[in-house]
């Protein structure tokens, strides 16, 4: 089980802000972090820009490409893996010899076009389901055919999305459907909700969205986790795992030395005939 901190918009164009980003997701104990590489007027059509001018403000939220290389330096030196999610084309060649992994937004599932440029360079991916049908991904599970390390994530892209509609049971179905590992994108900001993706449908990622310290634009929306709520939820995961163990009905080690003192099946008497001979010659 890997948790993902998703940088999002919160970095300010600030590349100590971003590096601080990657420093806190490792100490946090996240397996990768992720930013997002776009530029406003090759994500938005001229006729919504036109009728929404205010969208050109997000301009302020553009990652500057000439961070990549200082950022992934960042996280191999944390020993965290480092992700960024593209938005155009381009973006993926920017971004392919710098990044771990890729990741797609639910917004731009239906661009195969995009998917299969990631999947092309033959990195993991992600692919985020938010609004989307079971024809859709599938659509997409097929364009990735063949790309060994690819997975989904279920997620509701409202932000934030009530815990009611956070509809966990699709990761099952997700995964039944596509026979591909799926994970839950959180924006419901709830400790429950994660425990419940977690332990009980088996998500094989955790992604969400952090903030340092409440000065992100996204965080007033309410979608964005602090270092210090994430933190003791993916400490409590972590030994969540441990103490699912794997499966196996064998004896635990701390059991072993108790195995020779169980009842010998000839007399019903503790412990073993075997054990009480050995006793004998003490």
């Amino acid at each position: 089980m890997k948790f993902i901190s998703e940088v999002s918009s919160n970095h300010s164009r600030d590349l100590d802000r971003c590096l601080e980003f990657i420093d806190v997701s490792a100490e946090i104990g996240c397996w990768g972090v992720k930013f997002q590489l776009f530029e406003v007027t090759k994500l938005f059509s001229s006729e919504a820009l036109r009728i929404k001018p205010e969208l050109l403000n997000r301009q302020d939220w553009e990652l500057p490409v000439d961070f990549l290389p200082i950022l992934a330096e960042r996280a191999k030196t944390r020993g965290i893996k480092f992700g960024c999610t593209p938005f155009h084309l381009e973006a993926v060649e920017d971004l392919k010899d710098h990044v771990d992994f890729f990741k797609v937004a639910s917004y731009e599932l239906l661009w195969l076009e995009l998917v299969k440029a990631c999947a092309a360079t033959g990195l993991p991916l992600l692919v985020s389901t938010g609004m989307a049908t079971l024809e859709e991904i599938q659509n997409v599970v097929t364009v990735t055919e063949g790309l060994e390390d690819f997975a989904l994530l279920h997620c509701t892209s409202s932000y934030p999305t009530p815990p009611n509609q956070a509809n966990l049971r699709a990761i099952d179905t997700i995964r039944r459907a596509t026979g591909r590992a799926v994970g839950w994108s959180d924006h419901t900001v709830s400790p429950i909700v994660i425990y419940r993706a977690v332990t009980h449908w088996d998500a094989a990622y955790v992604e969400f969205h952090l903030d340092l310290d409440g000065s992100g634009d996204e965080f007033r929306t309410g979608h964005c986790w602090l270092p210090e709520q994430i933190k003791p939820i993916i400490e409590d995961v972590s030994q969540l795992v441990k103490i699912d163990g794997d499966g196996i009905k064998q004896p635990a080690p701390s059991e072993l030395a108790d195995r020779d003192w169980r009842a010998d099946p000839s007399d019903g008497l503790r412990p073993l005939i075997a054990t009480r001979r050995l006793l004998d010659c003490k």
